[in-house]
């Protein structure tokens, strides 16, 4: 089923006819997003309004009308993805940010709000790095070179790895990837520096070589034809693993080695004393 998230009515429209032919929602995956890659300066308000409407008001509809099926059960998961951009905004992508950052509120407030419930509904933002996807040759843009993500990137499969275990598991929030840890720590405790940084990198680091074909299309306001796959041009520097999200997800296997570590340790050293 195709339909603009943009559109609320249809996006009640879709989960009604889900649930009429497939049986009750007990997932949600909202991921839709649009982005432009451009200065502020340069940017037009049709262009903020429509990133909002898909990335941060697509989200909400999706939501919406899983919630509104998912109360009468009383049960389900609802999976807002998110990004590191949702704490720390970048330069030439401030639509997307932003959007990221309206959708940071929107779950802190429904986090609140279904705890006060007492309901058993579970709902995750997932916060991931960069990530290997078409979206670089497809988002509109005004940059002199063509557009790339940050580095370093990830494959997109472990994205939807941490998404599947985020669904089973139910944590508030979780982090994909240890630049996502880094960016959102780094402005909750030195913004400036992030600023800094940003201001040197964050132009070079978004941009190829080439320059950008300025007749390409772009998929902000209509869908392109064709099938653009789930991967993008960069997979000769894409990581298929992350880590950071092993050991996250991972904690009670590294918890029970890390007290199996302290008792040996403990153990040996008590046992040299004796001797």
């Amino acid at each position: 089923m195709a339909l603009d998230v943009a559109d609320a009515h249809a996006v009640e429209d879709g989960a009604e006819a889900v649930e009429r032919t497939l049986g009750p929602i007990d997932l949600r995956v909202n991921n839709a997003m649009a982005s432009v890659f451009s200065p502020v300066s340069e940017m037009a308000a049709e262009e903020y309004r429509r990133v909002t409407e898909v990335t941060y008001l697509g989200s909400v509809y999706g939501t919406l009308a899983a919630l509104r099926r998912m109360r009468r059960r009383n049960r389900g998961c609802v999976i807002l993805v998110g990004s590191a951009l949702a704490y720390r905004g970048i330069p030439l992508q401030s639509a997307y940010c932003a959007a990221k950052h309206a959708l940071q509120g929107f779950n802190d407030s429904l986090q609140a709000e279904l705890r006060h419930e007492k309901s058993a509904i579970r709902v995750t933002m997932v916060q991931l790095s960069a990530f290997n996807t078409p979206q670089f040759d497809w988002a509109r843009s005004r940059l002199p070179h063509r557009a790339r993500p940050l580095k370093p990137v990830f494959e997109p499969e472990l994205a939807a790895r941490a998404i599947l275990w985020a669904a089973r598991h139910g944590p508030r929030e979780l982090t994909v990837g240890l630049p996502a840890v880094a960016a959102i720590w780094g402005d909750k405790l030195f913004p400036g520096l992030g600023d800094w940084y940003l201001a040197r990198a964050g132009y070079r680091g978004q941009q190829l070589p080439e320059p950008r074909d300025a007749n390409a299309a772009d998929n902000l306001f209509h869908t392109l034809p064709g099938d653009f796959g789930t991967r993008g041009r960069f997979d000769r520097e894409a990581k298929t693993r992350s880590v950071q999200l092993w050991l996250r997800t991972h904690r009670l296997a590294v918890a029970t080695l890390g007290a199996l570590t302290l008792i040996a340790g403990w153990s040996a050293l008590h046992a040299r004393r004796r001797a």
